[in-house]
């Protein structure tokens, strides 16, 4: 619909196209949202009479399902807000259509409302990953390398799917073609979690996001893109111009960040792990074609230099970042620089690397982890927490186990602030960029109703995310129930 506006007020009216205008595209979603309920309740004539004067075609939905028009009213319950360091007794919440209505005390219901008993389990927003791969978690490195792109993406619907069951009702994708995938859980033509899209990991060439084989090389100029290029995995750019483009390429396919990576891996077989990538003047290229849009970039890196390099260039999140040491935090937090921080340690849970070397430099990224989150503590530097399963299909189920792992640093209650309301804000840093308009990862009136009841207490331990087959007893994603493992007829 964008598409035929712009054609519409640029050509036939030869004045300044303003349909990137966030105001414009905030009234584009509304317009959509409406079109939407009158194909439910008053049929396609009244939705074909909304598009006709933008000259395009509704687009072909699945049939909505019927849903109960009153609002949905939750009681007996305790419930963690997403703010408070508490568990509030006595309060109902109240869910109208996809958004919180109200907060209530629990004796003053209002009448005409369907009921849920939540039989005393806790009621808590839907967990944030903001670090997640939705295309590239659930196939190993070979399959995503060499498979039809079409099965990568089959079996990413069914992660999605399986993402959304685990409790996680948002994830920030920090790399991959995840697009697609969005537009169908967004459109419901599947479900799924909402998805913040970064699109491709930007990297230069040799950089962390440069999967080709050497016997690839050179490429020159403008060359044939590699398979991962095309299939929207990663995209090389070397030189501010290139970086300025491949960072619009993204936007234009509707980024809500950006991703470079600005340093090596402990996988990588090709960069080190404590290489610099990217010169301060290409990652500011990208910080300036992403700020024009009003959202901002994030970059993969490790080390004191890569992050204070990236910093300079005006860099607003760190992804990973375990061998930050003490001046750099302190950096980071002069700058107010969020810091996406993953539980790498060497446990159960970690890649396994038959070779010595990256053995060694796995365990040097675990004792930073531990350094990490203290000195993030220390300076007050804001942390978001992610995941980075990538490529590791036996290891998406250690999802909610992962966030579980951050209570050998903090309270329960307040991980728990970390993967709702504190992961909200960041994701609010992608401003009218941000694909989903209302907050996320609280439980206040006009916040999207993304809620879990689950059977166990965070007051206490975090066990219950390792179990969310019998854990969680409701996952409510926009209002609408995916999962309800209450005891009898609850509602």
């Amino acid at each position: 619909m964008a598409a035929s506006a712009h054609a519409c007020c640029g050509q036939a009216h030869g004045f300044e196209c303003l349909c990137g205008h966030p105001r414009v595209q905030a009234g584009f979603r509304r317009l959509e949202m409406d079109i939407q309920r009158r194909m439910v309740l008053g049929g396609m004539a009244a939705a074909v009479g909304l598009y006709a004067g933008f000259g395009t075609s509704p687009l072909l939905m699945a049939e909505a399902p019927k849903r109960d028009p009153r609002p949905l009213l939750l009681t007996n319950l305790r419930l963690f807000d997403g703010h408070r360091l508490e568990l509030q007794q006595g309060r109902a919440v109240l869910v109208g259509g996809d958004r919180i209505k109200d907060v209530i005390a629990a004796d003053a219901a209002p009448e005409n409302v369907r009921r849920i008993d939540c039989q005393g389990h806790v009621l808590m927003p839907g967990l944030i990953d903001a670090h997640w791969h939705s295309t590239l978690c659930g196939v190993s490195q070979v399959t995503a390398m060499t498979a039809d792109i079409a099965y990568v993406h089959l079996v990413a619907a069914r992660e999605a799917e399986r993402t959304l069951l685990r409790g996680f009702t948002t994830v920030r994708d920090v790399g991959g073609p995840a697009f697609a995938l969005k537009q169908a859980i967004d459109e419901g033509v599947m479900a799924g979690p909402r998805i913040f899209p970064a699109g491709a990991m930007i990297s230069q060439t040799s950089g962390h996001g440069d999967f080709r084989l050497l016997n690839e090389l050179p490429r020159a100029g403008d060359g044939d893109l590699s398979y991962t290029e095309r299939a929207g995995v990663a995209a090389i750019a070397d030189g501010g111009d290139a970086v300025l483009r491949r960072t619009r390429e993204q936007l234009m396919r509707g980024a809500s960040q950006i991703k470079l990576m600005a340093g090596g891996g402990v996988a990588s077989p090709y960069d080190p792990l404590d290489s610099a990538q990217f010169t301060e003047q290409e990652l500011r290229a990208a910080v300036d074609a992403a700020s024009d849009w009003g959202t901002y970039v994030t970059v993969h890196v490790y080390t004191p230099g890569g992050i204070q390099r990236a910093i300079r260039a005006g860099v607003r999140c760190i992804e990973h970042g375990q061998l930050a040491d003490e001046e750099t935090v302190r950096m980071m937090a002069d700058h107010d620089i969020w810091w996406s921080l993953q539980p790498f340690l060497q446990d159960e849970d970690a890649n396994v690397y038959p070779d010595a070397a990256r053995q060694a430099l796995q365990a040097e990224v675990a004792e930073g982890t531990e350094r990490a989150f203290e000195l993030a503590d220390k300076h007050n530097v804001r942390t978001g927490f992610g995941t980075d399963i990538l490529m590791s299909p036996g290891k998406t189920e250690s999802q909610g186990r992962q966030l579980a792992k951050l209570t050998r640093w903090m309270e329960p209650l307040s991980v728990l602030r970390k993967a709702t309301a504190g992961n909200g804000e960041l994701l609010a840093l992608s401003g009218d960029r941000a694909p989903y308009e209302g907050k996320l990862g609280v439980i206040e009136p006009g916040a999207l109703a993304d809620l879990l009841l689950v059977d166990g207490n965070p007051e206490e331990d975090l066990t219950f995310l390792d179990t969310p087959d019998t854990s969680l007893k409701l996952i409510l994603k926009g209002g609408g129930i995916h999962a309800n493992r209450l005891d009898g007829d609850a509602a």
